[in-house]
């Protein structure tokens, strides 16, 4: 077991699992992190806690100090600051001619790094643009080139079940969401219903499928010819939740067959 706390920072929404290198912080606490992007501020979401070393990636990164009053100005001068760089580096864009739709820029506490994300639906040959905010930023420029999904995440919103969108609130990593999901669930495949603001399949589709799998090897597929108390029939519907299905009868109807109700019932 190792001493573990869990920090989330707000710029990119990743979620660290750090060393909190002999200090006991309490949840809310602003906290300077080391990462591979250098010094970040995030927000502790999870106080010191005992966590198996099999689950965490060794050596852990550690939290170098509570943030401090003075800290927290150069955060505030740094996301003002990038603001600005946003707005050249779109300027930029524009002279030379690359198609980059900008998301965000950000600076890392100590100013090492000034990084930039964006969407392009090509790849993009950035050099020229990289060298221009260089000489005039005098640190180092990385320039990301994102995915939509991304971009929902730093930007949010509200998703069609009107709650703020998952990636937004508390997803840390996108999980492979395919059609079949929606096919699984007997959702009608209509892109305005089973796609999210970032106009890919919704994420949350991954989120009962597993119950609607496990559910649905008790029932028969549409299309079946089953045997019921009125007689054999075709499978015309499905209730994966209830566990039941309706069956079509020639000369009687639909009826119902559900799990509690072994002998059916007209429809």
């Amino acid at each position: 077991m190792i001493e573990v706390v869990v920090v989330r920072v707000e710029y990119t929404k990743n979620i660290y699992y750090l060393s909190p290198n002999s200090l006991s912080l309490k949840k809310g606490e602003k906290v300077v992190i080391e990462t591979e992007n250098g010094l970040l501020i995030g927000n502790v979401i999870q106080e010191n806690y005992e966590e198996n070393k099999k689950n965490l990636l060794l050596p852990l990164e550690k939290v170098v100090r509570i943030a401090t009053e003075k800290d927290q100005e150069q955060l505030q001068n740094n996301e003002n600051e990038a603001s600005e760089a946003l707005n050249d580096a779109k300027r930029y864009s524009k002279d030379l001619l690359l198609d980059m739709n900008f998301v965000d820029s950000f600076y890392n506490l100590d100013r090492s790094q000034l990084i930039f994300s964006f969407v392009a639906e090509n790849r993009v040959d950035f050099r020229d643009l990289a060298k221009k905010l260089a000489q005039k930023y005098k640190t180092r420029i990385e320039l990301r080139q994102i995915g939509v999904r991304d971009k929902s995440k730093r930007i949010g919103g509200l998703g069609p079940c009107g709650l703020f969108l998952c990636c937004n609130s508390f997803l840390t990593d996108f999980n492979s969401v395919s059609i079949n999901m929606a096919k699984n669930q007997l959702l009608a495949l209509n892109p305005s219903k089973i796609n999210g603001v970032c106009g890919r399949l919704l994420c949350c589709l991954g989120y009962e499928n597993e119950t609607y799998s496990k559910l649905k090897k008790n029932l028969p597929k549409i299309g079946t010819i089953v045997d019921t108390p009125e007689g054999k029939g075709k499978v015309v519907a499905l209730d994966v939740l209830k566990e039941s299905y309706q069956v079509e009868i020639e000369n009687k109807g639909i009826i119902n067959i559900s799990k509690e109700e072994k002998n059916g019932s007209l429809a």
